[in-house]
């Protein structure tokens, strides 16, 4: 199996050699780290580098370490239907099985991709805080849950003008004649 080195010194990559390899041992704690880049979707994230809150917990068990926490940080995006900017807090919980990459594990070949190693007593944080956050965010957000969005044939901010209309559009069909009814318009005037 081919493993990359963690960096301990990046905010998202935790040392459990404290806990030791006791089943039961636990450490709680709570850290503030910069959020990664291009944490969230499309209209909606963390902005890089926006302080990210975690409360953890790691414990040890026969198989490895489980972290379970939670996450508190700020969104900012744009409502899909008025494209108005967002803000708003997020919170989304967690919990993860790292397991101790010593081989003493047997883990069958499908499971393989889904199981999070530790590498090197060291754990990265960083896909599990991903899918907790990217799951916890809205679908579609809106700035309102009753935003009526732009017009869609002029782009018209439909909260600012709720009675916003427009002329009924002629079928094509019927162009030619319209031609004749503004020539007959202006024959008269």
């Amino acid at each position: 199996m081919k493993t990359s080195k963690l960096d301990p010194r990046a905010p998202l990559v935790l040392d459990t050699r404290e806990l030791g390899r006791r089943p039961g041992s636990q450490k709680e704690f709570t850290e503030t780290v910069p959020a990664p880049a291009d944490l969230g979707i499309e209209v909606l994230g963390v902005a890089e580098g926006t302080p990210v809150e975690l409360d953890l917990r790691l414990e040890a068990v026969m198989e490895g370490v489980l972290v379970t926490g939670t996450v508190h940080t700020e969104l900012t995006g744009e409502c899909v239907r008025c494209l108005d900017p967002i803000s708003d807090e997020l919170e989304a919980r967690f919990q993860e099985l790292y397991v101790y990459d010593d081989g003493h594990h047997d883990i069958d070949a499908d499971e393989e991709s889904e199981v999070r190693r530790l590498e090197d007593d060291l754990l990265d944080l960083e896909p599990v805080l991903r899918d907790a956050v990217v799951l916890a965010l809205p679908f579609q957000p809106l700035c309102e849950e009753d935003c009526p969005g732009l017009c869609t044939e002029c782009g018209a901010h439909l909260a600012d003008d709720p009675d916003h209309t427009h002329e009924a559009p002629i079928d094509p069909r019927w162009a030619g004649l319209e031609a004749l009814t503004q020539d007959d318009s202006k024959t008269t005037d």
